[in-house]
C-alpha cells in the first residue's frame, strides 16, 4: 500500500508526491531500452511526467536519459536532471533535428482558446502530430489524446469504451481526432507503434475538476451542472500510466481510455466539498443527461487501480483550497456541452 500524507501544504510537497514513482514503474524502467523523448513538455502535465520518469530511471539504476522538448527553456527540469531542448514543433526542419529515441511521449496540444482561433488549434493539434509521426516512425509513441473524441455519453451508463466509435463535438474535439488520425496513418502505412492515450480528466491541487468545484463552493460561486458527471484521475497516476503504456504501443495504433474508475456526480461532489469546507454549495442549471464519460476498465486491467484514491484527492483538494493554495488559473471547463472551449 502507498503511504500518502494526510495533507499537502506546499508546492514542493505537491511536486514530490506527483513525481514519486511506484515499484511497478521502476521495474518497467529497468526493462526499458533507450532514452525517453517527451514532446510538448512545457504544459500542465509535462514537468510531472519528465521528473517522474527521471526518478523512476534512477530507482531502476538505469543510465537512460529523459529529454524534454518545449518551445521555451525549462530550467526547473534541467535542475531536476532532465535534459532539455527547445523546438518549435510546427517547424518540420526543427523536428527533423530532434534526437531519434526509441521511446516518445507526445504531449503537445491546444485546448483553451480554441474558440476564436480555430486555425491555430488545428495547426497545433494536427500539423504538429503529422511532423512528429512522419519523423519518429521507428519509435514507440504514446500520443496524448482526450476522451472528448467521443460523443457526450448518457449519464446513466459507464461511459465510452475503446470500442466506441469517435464522434467529436466542436472544432477542438474534431482537431483532437485529427491528431489521432495522423498517428494512425503512419502506424498503418509505416508500421509505427502507437498508443492513443485518451485522458480525462487529470487533476492535481492547482487545477482539475475537483479544484474547480471546491473553489466555487469555497467562494460561494455557482457550480454548473450542465455536465452532471465527470471522470478524474490523479495527475501522478496519469503520468505513470503514460510511461507504462509505452510497452503497449502497437501497429495499427491502439486507443486506451485513461481515467479513474469512479463516475463522479458533480452535484454530489459539490455537496461533499460543502460538508468539508462548511459552505452551502450554490448549484446552477440542471443536468443535461449527457457528459464526457469514459470507462477505465481496460487501463485498470493493464496497470491496476490508481495509486491515489478518490477520497484522498478530495481531502487534499479541500485542504488546499481552504488554505488558499496556488491555482494555475486554468479551469477545465468540464461543464461545456457544446464543444466550445
Amino acid at each position: 500500500m502507498d503511504e500518502w500524507p494526510d495533507e499537502i501544504r506546499t508546492e514542493e510537497e505537491l511536486d514530490e508526491v506527483l513525481t514519486r514513482p511506484s515499484p511497478q514503474l521502476a521495474e518497467f524502467m529497468r526493462r526499458l531500452e533507450g532514452d525517453v523523448l517527451v514532446l510538448g513538455a512545457g504544459g500542465k502535465m509535462g514537468p510531472t511526467l519528465c521528473v517522474l520518469a527521471r526518478r523512476a530511471l534512477q530507482a531502476a539504476g538505469s543510465r537512460a536519459e529523459v529529454i524534454a522538448v518545449a518551445r521555451r527553456p525549462l530550467e526547473n527540469l534541467r535542475r531536476a536532471g532532465v535534459r532539455t531542448l527547445e523546438c518549435d514543433l510546427l517547424d518540420p526542419a526543427a523536428v527533423q533535428r530532434l534526437p531519434r529515441t526509441p521511446n516518445v511521449i507526445f504531449m503537445a496540444g491546444r485546448k483553451f482558446g480554441s474558440t476564436g482561433d480555430e486555425a491555430g488549434t488545428w495547426a497545433t493539434n494536427v500539423i504538429v502530430p503529422y511532423h512528429v509521426a512522419r519523423t519518429f516512425t521507428e519509435s514507440r509513441i504514446v500520443a496524448f489524446s482526450t476522451g472528448c473524441v467521443y460523443a457526450l455519453m448518457p449519464d446513466e451508463g459507464n461511459g465510452a469504451t475503446e470500442d466506441t466509435p469517435p464522434d467529436p463535438v466542436g472544432e477542438y474535439s474534431m482537431s483532437c481526432l485529427g491528431r489521432e488520425r495522423m498517428f494512425d496513418y503512419f502506424s498503418r502505412t509505416r508500421g509505427e507503434r502507437v498508443l492513443l492515450f485518451r485522458l480525462n480528466y487529470a487533476t492535481e491541487l492547482r487545477y482539475g475538476v475537483p479544484v474547480d468545484v471546491a473553489a466555487k463552493v469555497w467562494q460561494g460561486r455557482p457550480v454548473d451542472l450542465g455536465c452532471g458527471y465527470a471522470n478524474v484521475i490523479w495527475q501522478g497516476d496519469a503520468c505513470e500510466r503514460a510511461l507504462l503504456a509505452l510497452e503497449h504501443a502497437a501497429a495499427p495504433a491502439v486507443p486506451l481510455n485513461v481515467t479513474g474508475p469512479w463516475k463522479l456526480a458533480v452535484r454530489d461532489l459539490a455537496a461533499t466539498f460543502g460538508r468539508i469546507l462548511g459552505r452551502e454549495p450554490v448549484l446552477a442549471g440542471r443536468e443535461s443527461g449527457r457528459s464526457y464519460l469514459a470507462s477505465a476498465a481496460r487501463s485498470v486491467e493493464l496497470f491496476g487501480p490508481p495509486r491515489v484514491p478518490l477520497e484522498t484527492i478530495i481531502r487534499w483538494t479541500a485542504a488546499w483550497v481552504r488554505r488558499g493554495g496556488r491555482s494555475l488559473g486554468k479551469p477545465t471547463h468540464f461543464e461545456v456541452v457544446d464543444g466550445k472551449f
